[in-house]
């Protein structure tokens, strides 16, 4: 006779079914799932694959586990809630069961559309051995039966008060996953009940934890097998919450945290840790096990909005690393850890995650304040406690700003909102300092008619309170930008008060601002012309400048009235300082046709192209002409009929440009990164284009 794997004292042993079993020389191997063996841990059972090998299927211990079981190693089942089987049920004593499960004439199997619910396994078909359903609660034992008969069965007995039902699969892995599917929901429907019914902490905290255990070591792999502890808990807490003590508190924590590094705590569970945060600040618990949660949070959260308890919590978290020892420091590292050590931070939805846990905390800071000024309570506000959390959060935002590859994102988000704060600035500033245009022109309003920091910063507005020394930063990086600059000039005409009073103040950044105004006549009123140079005149630095100015003014002219050639092509591998060296040579002021093709020339050049203002022709064939120059000579050469940027490296950042050039002719942009859409834009902008050469590009 067989041996049978198990525990010798179970009932299934004496079981006339498992007898008949062993007369037909199949071993049994049993999964006990009755209260007594979730309770009892004294076996492991087994499961045998098709090979014969045998299988460890995870434990409960007795006594909650110090630290949890590692996750089943072996196959994984998606949960099955419903499907298609062959079902026999068998109603019986146990003492002729031998001779039923060896009479062939009784063996009958029906076909039914088995549902898994929440409290018991029914058919959808209510007919047949299904009329009734088999509440999880009645159920004694699941366990397989390798093979009861000649033909190979792929089977699992369930065990009943007064009989079995049968389950037959097409295959080993089928049945398995029905076997499988079957215990976890028994195993929820007893947790739920259990737990639901608990009125003492320390057995709410032990059943949690053997609840959790199981989640983790079946080998049912769903999102299931962990929300529904997760909700679970979160429904007991809110029953819970008067009688559960300090340490249960702790302890629940514990439990759930193997739970949370795959998903997101819910709503109350995120409450819950709020207030462990909030009251113990400096235990253990809060860096061991809250970080990798709240890390997931910032990496995988797509809405804040939704979930404002979430965001609750990491605010909570942030604040209680503030309360470490050298907190500050630790939260800003904290920031750093979620960029990673790479130069471009490798999860999409960290920053705006971090930007909208900041800007909702120091709303909240300041809508503290402002209701204790009207409630006449302000002296009850811990002001040190006060400025130490809004310090906090405002050093996150300067860290982040830190980080080239946060930073157009950054200012995209904070843009708007002026904050009343001197640490403010220096995320302003490393903002306003980037060299790329993308990031520091985040410093203008988002859209036309809307202010952005630069407005809000002007000298002698509300918002400044550093005698302009912030705008002027801003100032010289926009002065210096390779987009627009004529535009912005244009627009500068609005702040030529402010800017002048920076130029009194020796601000060499405004002075340049004045001096290009002057050089590209963007100003009509010969008044404020005037007083723009004696501005200029009252500083040396300025002196200078305006003296520069008025040289470059008077080459122009002379320039333009000596004549000169009508044609002029340069040698190739001629550079920059090649053509700066001809053109300085002689008078070119007639100059209409530029040939640089083939030449090392780059966008350099173009400061020097934009003084020959009667050029209709200009060559740049397989140069390194690139977007900057393309950008300036569309502001200035507006007689311009014929262009050849063939091979050469433009963009439709620099080609998106060429629409000011209204008698543009003939255009060759073949082999450029042209884009189909700007080729569109260009064509409905230019009414004068006869000709475009756009072959290999993607507009071909």
């Amino acid at each position: 006779m067989a041996t049978i794997e198990g525990n010798s004292t179970d009932s299934s042993s004496t079981d006339p079914l498992i007898l008949g079993e062993r007369e037909l020389g199949s071993p049994i191997h049993t999964v006990a799932t009755d209260p007594g063996a979730l309770s009892d841990y004294s076996r492991v059972p087994l499961l045998r694959n098709d090979s014969g090998s045998s299988l460890t299927i995870g434990s409960m211990p007795s006594t909650p586990p110090a630290v949890y079981s590692k996750p089943f190693q072996g196959p994984r089942f998606k949960l099955i809630h419903e499907g298609d089987i062959q079902i026999c049920r068998l109603n019986h004593t146990r003492t002729i069961v031998s001779k039923i499960m060896n009479s062939r004439y009784l063996r009958r199997w029906e076909s039914h559309h088995i549902v898994l619910g929440k409290n018991d396994i029914r058919s959808a078909t209510v007919i047949g051995m299904m009329e009734n359903p088999i509440p999880y609660s009645s159920i004694e034992d699941v366990h397989i039966i390798s093979r009861w008969d000649a033909g190979q069965k792929f089977c699992i007995r369930i065990t009943i008060p007064d009989g079995s039902l049968l389950i037959q699969a097409h295959n080993s892995y089928i049945r398995d996953q029905w076997l499988h599917s079957i215990l976890w929901k028994k195993h929820m429907y007893k947790y739920e009940k259990l737990l639901k019914n608990a009125r003492r902490p320390e057995v709410l905290v032990k059943e949690i934890k053997n609840m959790i255990d199981v989640s983790l070591t079946t080998n049912i792999q769903d999102a299931s097998i962990y929300q529904f502890p997760l909700d679970l808990v979160s429904d007991l807490l809110q029953q819970n919450a008067d009688f559960i003590t300090k340490v249960a508190h702790e302890n629940i924590i514990v439990a759930l945290a193997p739970l949370l590094e795959n998903n997101h705590p819910t709503q109350e569970i995120c409450e819950f840790f709020s207030k462990h945060c909030k009251n113990s600040p400096r235990s253990s618990i809060v860096i061991e096990l809250f970080t990798p949660v709240v890390q997931r949070i910032l990496k995988h959260n797509t809405d804040f909005g939704k979930y404002p308890r979430m965001r609750g919590f990491v605010q909570e978290y942030i604040q209680a690393l503030n309360c470490q020892n050298d907190g500050y420091r630790v939260v800003q590292n904290f920031v750093k850890c979620m960029h990673s050590p790479a130069s471009t931070c490798p999860h999409p939805r960290v920053l705006p995650n971090l930007v909208a846990v900041c800007l909702a905390a120091v709303y909240t800071c300041f809508e503290e304040k402002k209701n204790a000024m009207q409630d006449n309570t302000l002296n009850t506000i811990d002001t040190q406690e006060w400025e130490s959390k809004l310090l906090c959060y405002i050093g996150m935002m300067e860290t982040m700003s830190e980080f080239e590859d946060w930073r157009c994102v950054l200012g995209s988000l904070l843009q708007p909102i002026p904050f009343p704060n001197e640490k403010m600035k220096s995320t302003i500033r490393n903002i306003a300092t980037d060299e790329h245009c993308d990031v520091h022109q985040t410093i203008l309003g988002i859209r036309e008619g809307k202010e952005g920091w630069f407005h809000l910063y002007i000298p002698g507005s509300i918002g400044c309170d550093d005698e302009g020394e912030l705008w002027g930063c801003m100032l010289k990086t926009l002065i210096h930008c390779c987009c627009k600059r004529k535009k912005f000039l244009f627009e500068m005409n609005k702040l030529i008060g402010p800017v002048m009073l920076l130029a009194l103040r020796e601000n060499e950044a405004a002075m340049e601002v004045l001096c290009a105004m002057l050089e590209l006549d963007v100003v009509e009123n010969n008044d404020l012309k005037m007083q723009m140079v004696t501005t200029l005149q009252s500083t040396s630095t300025g002196k200078r400048m305006y003296t520069d100015l008025c040289e470059r003014q008077i080459a122009l002219r002379e320039l333009q009235q000596k004549g000169g050639p009508k044609k002029l092509t340069l040698p190739s591998k001629s550079t920059d300082s090649d053509l700066a060296k001809m053109l300085s040579s002689g008078s070119f002021g007639n100059l209409e046709c530029l040939s640089l093709a083939f030449t090392h020339v780059t966008s350099a050049c173009a400061n020097d192209l934009i003084k020959l203002p009667s050029l209709r022709y200009l060559n740049l064939w397989s140069t390194q002409f690139g977007d900057t120059g393309l950008q300036l000579i569309s502001e200035h050469l507006h007689k311009l009929q014929v262009l050849n940027l063939c091979e050469t490296p433009v963009t439709d950042k620099g080609l998106v440009c060429l629409s000011s050039l209204k008698n543009l002719r003939k255009l060759n942009l073949n082999s450029t990164s042209l884009s189909a859409l700007i080729f569109e834009g260009l064509k409905e902008k230019l009414p004068a284009l006869q000709e475009c050469d756009i072959r290999y590009t993607d507009a071909w």
